[in-house]
């Protein structure tokens, strides 16, 4: 930024993601906006928390001026819990995390083979009642490899094995899938557009896939990724022979393997198209509306690491914002990028809280006030 425009920069854009096990979104804009006040009180700033899919999503667009709306359903474990939803119009924001997430599972306590999404089918089908025909299915978090198969058993499908009955939740009991009926799925999908957002490309199977990749996040172990891994490719034949060739070969796609598989159901099952999580958001929020008045874009997430260049939320926003030539900087927990890094990305410069406070329990425990203080020193930098 020049000189001359860093003296007018009179509008600053606040658009970044959770600092995860610290602060929500929605409190990285508030301690951000906090700290640039503190030493540019003139300034005005627009708040647009954003998400790429994962934990937080719900959070990010009742922020955006969605309403709120919650729904009793099934979680991983089976056990009941309350989920939220998003509903603007007729389009909803269905976080996959809020029904089958890893925030559902007690401390220490992982279910790799057994954690189920038919919650979140439930989830669908509360926004499809309040009158949704736009979905956005943002996956990530989740505790679940099953394929997305509850998710479909929720909204009607047929998972059998070969004595006729249904398979018991959970990835590991897709070994024992012999046939797939879909016919009874809630016809109210066939009229509705359903995106699936996610901000990781793997497939279903191999070594690239859902187990593999993710299941030892889960709990799981090589034997068990292992049993996963084949019970994954014993739905995909399955359904493969339900609904035609596409949908076997639609297990190599990008975004099949997203959540534990979840990206596999959605892709076959309910015809969804997959787009990057933080581009889905970014429309839904109405980001090109609010850089229309932004001079300065201040982005950001916990860590700034080799993971945020592969579709996270900075680098999305970051994106949008350079296209219509405006700088962008971060604020971040930690930061494992160069600056060359950085720039690529289009972020010309970031602001760690661990350059103020290296103890990584310290940095998490009082994240809003060294972001506050992080804030007022990016507005000495280029606000006054």
């Amino acid at each position: 930024m020049s000189d001359a425009r860093r003296r007018q920069a009179g509008h600053v854009l606040v658009a970044a993601d959770k600092f995860k096990g610290s602060l929500t979104a929605v409190e990285v804009a508030a301690h951000v906006t906090a700290g640039l006040h503190q030493v540019a009180p003139g300034v005005t700033v627009t708040s647009l928390p954003v998400a790429d899919g994962g934990d937080g999503t719900v959070d990010a667009a009742v922020a955006g001026g969605f309403e709120r709306r919650t729904a009793r359903v099934t979680g991983p474990l089976g056990e009941p819990v309350e989920a939220a939803y998003a509903l603007r119009g007729d389009t909803a924001v269905v976080e996959m995390a809020e029904a089958s997430g890893l925030r559902h599972l007690p401390p220490g306590v992982f279910a790799p083979l057994t954690a189920t999404t038919y919650g979140t089918g439930e989830l669908l089908r509360a926004a499809l009642d309040a009158g949704a025909r736009t979905v956005v299915l943002g996956v990530g978090g989740s505790a679940t490899t099953d394929g997305g198969a509850g998710m479909l058993a929720a909204l009607g499908a047929r998972l059998l094995d070969a004595e006729g009955v249904p398979v018991a939740p959970g990835g590991a009991a897709l070994a024992a899938l012999a046939t797939a009926d879909l016919s009874g799925l809630d016809a109210r999908l066939a009229g509705a557009d359903i995106v699936l957002a996610g901000d990781v490309d793997n497939p279903l199977r191999g070594p690239q896939g859902a187990a593999a990749v993710y299941g030892p996040q889960k709990g799981a172990s090589a034997q068990e990724v292992a049993l996963l891994d084949g019970a994954l490719g014993q739905y995909a034949a399955v359904l493969g022979a339900a609904l035609g060739g596409g949908a076997l070969a639609a297990a190599d796609a990008p975004g099949a393997g997203a959540a534990g598989g979840m990206g596999y159901g959605a892709l076959v099952g309910l015809r969804a198209s997959f787009r990057p999580g933080i581009e889905v958001l970014l429309d839904v929020l109405g980001f090109a509306a609010a850089l229309d008045r932004a001079d300065l874009v201040i982005t950001g997430e916990g860590s700034l690491d080799a993971q945020t260049l592969h579709g996270k939320a900075p680098v999305g926003v970051a994106a949008a914002a350079r296209a219509r030539g405006i700088e962008v900087v971060a604020v971040c927990g930690r930061l494992a990028l160069s600056p060359g890094e950085l720039a690529g990305a289009g972020i010309s410069r970031a602001y760690p809280l661990a350059e103020l406070e290296p103890d990584v329990r310290r940095c998490m425990a009082e994240a809003g006030p060294l972001l506050r203080r992080a804030a007022a020193t990016l507005a000495r930098d280029l606000l006054v």
